[in-house]
């Protein structure tokens, strides 16, 4: 079996395809996987390394192997670098993929719902519905405007005649008023009198009686 077959399983005809959550998880823990052989052989490179140094002058054929087995540790060292980019591109775009998957899903649901809102919807009876909407706006209207025009219970005048008759009534009393202010000016005033009126002529016969009495009466004393 190979290695992707042990890690994704086996994908024939029969078998059920790994959804991409399954597929990320055995991703991330392959890259652990990785990571750990990756820190293994770093440190098989440093003890090779003190090795080689150690025997660089007493055993060099020691030296040179531990020169070899340094080598063939970074190599793998590199192919596992390589290996981790790889896995996490994939792992990355399964993410995406599983993100884009959920998104179409959702939209999926939603256009769903939108259809069954519409499914007793007819275009024609929207058109038909608005157009009588517009219409009753119409009429309101209209019966706004004659209501709130002024009524003037079927009698029509012109309103510039009337104008001439209001002008023609003004200059009348206009006139009639002139007129009043001249007779006023011509009419003399009384004039006043320069002495006071006499006493009444019957004032003083009485008071000549009343004289006569007195002279009488003191006569027969």
């Amino acid at each position: 079996m190979s290695l992707f077959a042990k890690m994704f399983g086996s994908g024939g005809k029969g078998g059920k395809a790994p959804t991409p959550q399954e597929a990320v998880q055995r991703l991330r823990e392959t890259e652990e996987m990785l990571a750990k052989k990756q820190d293994f052989l770093e440190k098989k490179i440093e003890q090779e390394l003190v090795t080689a140094k150690k025997n660089g002058t007493k055993n060099k054929r020691a030296a040179l192997q531990a020169l070899k087995r340094k080598k063939r540790y970074e190599k793998q060292l590199a192919q596992i670098d390589g290996t981790l980019s790889t896995i996490e591109f994939q792992r990355e775009a399964l993410e995406n993929a599983n993100t884009n998957t959920e998104v179409l899903k959702n939209m999926g649901y939603a256009a769903k719902a939108m259809k069954a809102a519409h499914e007793n919807m007819d275009i024609d009876k929207v058109d038909d519905l608005m157009a009588d909407i517009t219409e009753q706006q119409e009429v309101a209207q209209e019966i706004s405007d004659v209501i709130s025009r002024p009524v003037g219970f079927g009698e029509d005048y012109d309103e510039d005649e009337l104008m001439a008759e209001l002008e023609e009534l003004e200059q009348e009393e206009l006139d009639v008023h002139l007129l009043e202010v001249e007779g006023t000016a011509d009419i003399p005033l009384p004039s006043v009198p320069s002495s006071l009126p006499s006493r009444p002529a019957k004032k003083k016969v009485e008071e000549d009686e009343d004289d006569m009495a007195d002279l009488a009466a003191w006569a027969t004393q």
